[in-house]
């Protein structure tokens, strides 16, 4: 059913998302089959996937940690079935790239069993897609579909368990559609890596990560499009480097027979000399409280944002509106709506915000901000049309708060842009929902973890979420102190730096559909994670005293209940260790 304005998460938010099991967490393995449907298919479709049975090991399959093995029971067809078991740092995933044919529809489908088991696709041009069994002692098949973008011509296809889970079990793997040329390209050669991401970063150094690729037998890194370093493995780190710069970084495979074609780019800077924050947003406190202003009047009170009280530390404003141009956004004041705000009296009040000490930034998304970033040329049109709302109105950065799809290599492309516009000061946020934060794997967590360099925080939403998985692989029940802790410990033990986590709330039992927690429990869930006391039956097992902080929807949901949220929790995270 969908919830009134009133009592939804936002104004223009839609919260349907269906509940699967009570838990929508952990994600499934599969059998990889992709149906092709193509506008006019005239050859019969074919599986592209190789070794799909698993009956010649694991030939053209590379697997995390040497993770997988080859079993002959119990098996699905064949002969052999792949087993892999994760561990506590692992998800043991294995993964193959498969040729395709561009503007073509796919369905994925595999067999599993065991344990928690994931299947998806990426690299697939348009949206990246996953299916997932919360474990079964049977074979159980899993399915979904994706389609190619216009100059795809490979994707990766993969299968994972959870963290410290029980093994599971894969066969029958398909990649079924169009016959995307049954070669790779460059036979031998292999695939460019994916999943290039920043790391710690000092005055003169950077720190890279990226996946394996399979059939690789070393790895060159190139720094703005000149060799800077090479490697065994899947990390390095670029050496003598200038402090507080911007650069460019790209990875290469080589084996024998060739290198690869250069990965996707991303940008790292380095810290500032002395010993300054290399992240944005240097205004932000240690410990800061987000809140969102509402640029319309859903039944909570109407503000100016000079009536936001002086708890929040940083006031996202809800919210941009998409353009007829792709990936490019603008901002819209509805004066008619707040009482005659004008223009001119919100730029003071950004100014006057600015002046006490507080940022305030322009958020992108709400359930109707079907803002789409998938392109090169959309990525440069949201990163041109932000900074220009930045010149315009002042703005510190931007929060990110997309519900309804998020690519994340353009979304990636699209805020390194922003913040070589912008500069080291830029504030980025991101308000993902809980769905959106269970894996790595996901584009929001991907995203997350691709613009680490530059992140200030992730305030992930607890709320409007149903039952989820923990870090601990238990289900957790949203309204409670465990759901808050367990599930961002998912964050806090995924890649991000304790200071780009915080815990989103609703202000009031108003403010969302369901999961309002009382300000006590939030603060109760904030001495959990960074202090270990106060915890529910979940306690972490290391505590984050570097924790962000907290964010609400909304300060109007918090001004129509006497701003009893932000006067609670405020004090306690401006005063977490």
């Amino acid at each position: 059913m969908e919830p009134s304005p009133a009592s939804g998460h936002r104004l223009r938010r839609r919260h349907t998302r269906p509940l699967l099991g009570g838990a929508l967490a952990v994600l499934a393995a599969g059998a990889l089959t992709a149906t092709g449907l193509v506008g006019n298919a005239q050859a019969a479709d074919i599986n592209v996937a190789k070794n799909a049975g698993f009956e010649s090991g694991l030939a053209n399959w590379a697997c995390s940690g040497g993770s997988g093995t080859i079993v002959s029971s119990p098996v699905h067809g064949g002969t052999a079935a792949l087993k892999a078991t994760p561990g506590g740092q692992d998800n043991a995933q294995c993964a193959q790239t498969v040729a395709v044919r561009p503007d073509s529809t796919y369905t994925l489908s595999s067999w599993v069993q065991g344990g928690y088991a994931y299947l998806g696709a990426s690299g697939t041009g348009t949206t990246d897609v996953s299916a997932w069994s919360p474990g079964s002692t049977n074979w159980s098949r899993l399915t979904t579909s994706f389609r190619t973008g216009p100059n795809t011509t490979s994707v990766t296809v993969y299968t994972h368990g959870w963290y410290g889970q029980a093994a599971y079990l894969v066969d029958d793997v398909s990649v079924s559609g169009p016959d995307g040329g049954g070669t790779d390209p460059e036979p031998g050669v292999p695939a460019a890596p994916a999943g290039l991401a920043v790391g710690a970063t000092t005055t003169s150094s950077v720190a890279l990560s990226w996946n394996a690729v399979s059939g690789a037998s070393g790895y060159t890194v190139y720094k703005d499009g000149t060799k800077a370093t090479t490697s065994t493995g899947t990390s390095a780190t670029v050496t003598g480097l200038a402090a507080d710069t911007a650069y460019q970084f790209a990875v290469t495979a080589t084996n024998a027979a060739g290198e690869s074609v250069k990965s996707a780019t991303v940008s790292g800077r380095t810290a500032k000399d002395g010993g300054g924050n290399p992240h944005p947003g240097t205004s932000v406190p240690k410990h800061a409280v987000t809140g969102y202003w509402q640029n319309f009047n859903n039944g909570a009170t109407v503000q100016k944002l000079g009536d936001v009280p002086a708890n929040y530390d940083i006031i996202a404003v809800s919210f941009a509106d998409a353009t007829t141009t792709p990936g490019a956004v603008t901002f819209n004041l509805d004066t008619a709506g707040l009482n005659g705000y004008t223009v001119d009296q919100f730029k003071a009040d950004i100014k006057a915000k600015q002046a006490a000490g507080k940022n305030v930034i322009i958020s992108v998304g709400g359930e109707k901000g079907s803002v789409s970033v998938n392109s090169d040329a959309s990525a440069a049109n949201f990163a041109d049309s932000v900074y220009s709302l930045i010149q315009e109105y002042g703005f510190n950065g931007v929060d990110i708060d997309l519900e309804n799809g998020l690519n994340s290599t353009y979304m990636t492309k699209a805020l390194h842009s922003l913040s070589q516009k912008a500069g080291s000061g830029l504030v980025i946020t991101m308000a993902p929902q809980t769905i959106d934060m269970q894996s790595t794997s996901g584009e929001y967590f991907k995203t997350a973890l691709g613009i680490k360099d530059i992140l200030t925080v992730v305030n992930t939403q607890y709320y409007n979420s149903g039952s989820m998985l923990g870090c601990d692989g238990k289900v957790y029940s949203q309204g409670s102190v465990d759901f808050l802790t367990a599930l961002a410990c998912i964050q806090l033990e995924g890649g991000l730096d304790p200071s780009q986590v915080g815990l989103g709330v609703p202000a009031s039992a108003s403010g969302a559909g369901g999961g309002y927690v009382s300000p006590s429990v939030v603060n109760a869930a904030l001495d959990c994670l960074a202090s270990g006391t106060n915890c529910g039956t979940f306690k972490p097992s290391k505590t984050y005293p570097g924790l962000r902080g907290a964010m609400t929807w909304s300060t109007n949901w918090d001004a129509k209940s006497g701003n009893a949220w932000s006067n609670a929790v405020a004090p306690h995270v401006h005063g977490l260790p």
